[in-house]
């Protein structure tokens, strides 16, 4: 007599600390996740600058930690009562999807206010404490559980992986800040921070009918915030040109002082890179009344963001070279190379196939 597999064999990397080098685990899960959760394969994880700042110690992480939340895979198990993606179609397995970098409660009074990616009971992808018995809550494994309360959306055949991967972190957080920008068609945009972040927000923009002017030390980024749509890319060393919405991507206080200080009369400046301290800028109350400003912060993002990301990606990446800002593509067991590639910045982003032997 046969019985039906009830568990699949799982491999993850274990980050044991600043300094310490990941640490390979092999385990098993029960194919069929707790209620309304999904197990999914997890195909390709792109590497992000948290995941970079977690390992040299500029970011606050608990140890041991799965890293990783930018991935795209493919499902493998589904709970009781199913799961359904963002645009209400049921999951099922075979099924390819990215997922929201947080799960929420959607009934705390951060959810029903409408911000459940600040949800009073929230948990982040690649940002929980391990627990051996359930250690599959980041993408640098085979395989990750999808929780109850986290956004999914499916995922075109036709997108590329190192494409998709990233829409769960950087293209959704881009979407976010464009959103909180305003309405572009017309507009005069400035984008500070010519990263990952940065140019797919200068791509969406310059997408949206904007006027795009990119601000980056790095000439090489400079050129190609061009490729992805800029009509002007400077090293922000002059005065800045003024702009409608300004969003900064860089986390840098003299890049944000330029968004506040280049905003026009009823201009956005949209503040998304300066997710740990730094130094101070100059606001000018006086500026900001009688010039109708606005200043908002975008941190994490909502369920429709990620939508929207994935609809972008589909739409546009044959039109933007979004696969060329992923560099080369490792294994699970070569996480320390990955991380000392993303260090270097040889490209946007690093990738691991966990599923690469």
């Amino acid at each position: 007599m046969t019985y039906p597999q009830t568990t699949v064999p799982v491999r993850y990397a274990r980050w044991d600390g600043v300094g310490r080098p990941f640490t390979l685990v092999s385990s098993s899960t029960s194919l069929v996740p707790e209620r309304g959760a999904l197990l999914v394969r997890v195909d390709l994880a792109t590497l992000c600058g948290s995941d970079l700042h977690t390992v040299e110690g500029r970011r606050p992480s608990p140890v041991p930690a799965l890293l990783g939340h930018e991935q795209v895979g493919t499902v493998v198990g589904v709970g009781e009562g199913g799961v359904r993606c963002m645009d209400g179609t049921p999951v099922v397995p075979g099924m390819r999807v990215v997922w929201s970098v947080t799960s929420s409660c959607g009934a705390c009074e951060r959810c029903l206010r409408k911000l459940p990616h600040k949800c009073l009971r929230l948990r982040k992808y690649g940002h929980e404490p391990l627990h051996e018995n359930a250690p599959l809550t980041g993408g640098f494994a085979t395989h990750c559980v999808v929780l109850p309360g986290t956004a999914v959306v499916a995922v075109p055949r036709d997108l590329p992986d190192e494409v998709a991967s990233p829409a769960s972190c950087a293209t959704a957080t881009a979407a976010a800040a464009v959103s909180a920008a305003g309405p572009l068609d017309g507009r005069r945009v400035l984008v500070t921070g010519a990263g990952m972040l940065g140019l797919t927000a200068i791509a969406m923009a310059a997408t949206a009918g904007a006027r795009v002017v990119a601000v980056d030390p790095n000439p090489a980024r400079r050129d190609q915030a061009l490729v992805f749509g800029a009509a002007d890319a400077v090293d922000g060393s002059g005065a800045p040109a003024a702009a409608d919405a300004a969003m900064d991507f860089s986390g840098q206080s003299a890049a944000v002082q330029h968004c506040i200080d280049a905003l026009d009369v009823g201009g956005r400046a949209v503040l998304v890179g300066s997710v740990s301290p730094g130094a101070s800028v100059a606001l000018d109350p006086e500026r900001v009344v009688r010039g109708l400003h606005t200043v908002v912060g975008v941190h994490n993002y909502c369920p429709e963001d990620l939508a929207t990301a994935v609809r972008f990606l589909a739409a546009h990446h044959r039109t933007f070279p979004f696969a060329d800002l992923v560099g080369h593509t490792y294994a699970l067991d070569c996480m320390e190379e990955a991380i000392t590639a993303g260090r270097r910045g040889e490209a946007p982003r690093q990738a691991v196939a966990p599923g690469l032997l």
